[in-house]
């Protein structure tokens, strides 16, 4: 699980932001903070992994907490939130080392969008192996190398949509069933179902079968890498 500190100071806007996550599979909000000085605090207690960072706080510049952030928890995450359109302001942030820059407003999909990059590129990163490839340092600047291409997908499938669907499973340790992965993603049974088919065809999930009354249920899992 990947632990959130929100930073915003209006308190509405922190509250939305902070169901967005919450709606996110593999995230949750471990703090809110208002300030700048709150911020510190939460940040010491909590050491997140994330930080949603507003720029405008009522008593320090956002970029100017970052540096302090880090300082509190030198392993820390920066994406950042903000109406600050200005290009100095988004090429400063850029400088500083965040992982994504969301201008105000945006909605879920544009947060969850972000939030599943980060998981499976910085997360993964760190996670995979010793030795990074250029493959996974492609992956963390966006950039996706031709052998991970999906140029197979069966009729009205989209590669983003399959994103979310190994996204889905690689969240958790549990196999799902195709009525489960609907509801995680907002989708039908049937569409969820015919990803996780086509992931089975290509070897890349495995299928158990769940036997009860009726006919047996099947369940899937992310084969082991």
């Amino acid at each position: 699980m990947i632990n959130v500190l929100i930073v915003d100071d209006d308190f509405m806007v922190a509250k939305v932001h902070a169901g967005f996550i919450q709606r996110t599979p593999g995230f949750a909000v471990v703090g809110v903070a208002h300030t700048g000085a709150q911020a510190m605090v939460e940040t010491a207690r909590l050491q997140p992994d994330l930080v949603l960072l507003d720029i405008h706080l009522p008593d320090i510049n956002g970029l100017d907490l970052m540096t302090k952030l880090r300082e509190a928890a030198p392993e820390l995450d920066v994406l950042v939130i903000s109406a600050a359109r200005e290009v100095e302001t988004v090429r400063r942030a850029l400088r500083g080392g965040i992982v994504h820059y969301l201008i105000k407003p945006f909605s879920q999909a544009d947060l969850q969008e972000r939030l599943e990059h980060y998981r499976s590129a910085y997360q993964g990163l760190d996670l995979a192996k010793d030795v990074a490839e250029q493959s996974d340092v492609n992956r963390v600047f966006g950039l996706e190398s031709a052998e991970r291409a999906e140029p197979h997908l069966p009729k009205g499938c989209s590669p983003e949509t399959l994103k979310r669907v190994v996204d889905v499973l690689n969240s958790t340790e549990a196999d799902l069933s195709a009525a489960e992965v609907a509801d995680l993603l907002g989708t039908s049974r049937v569409s969820a179902r015919r990803y996780l088919e086509y992931l089975h065809d290509e070897s890349r999930v495995e299928v158990r079968l769940k036997y009860g009354a009726g006919r047996p249920e099947r369940r899937y899992a992310l084969k082991a890498v």
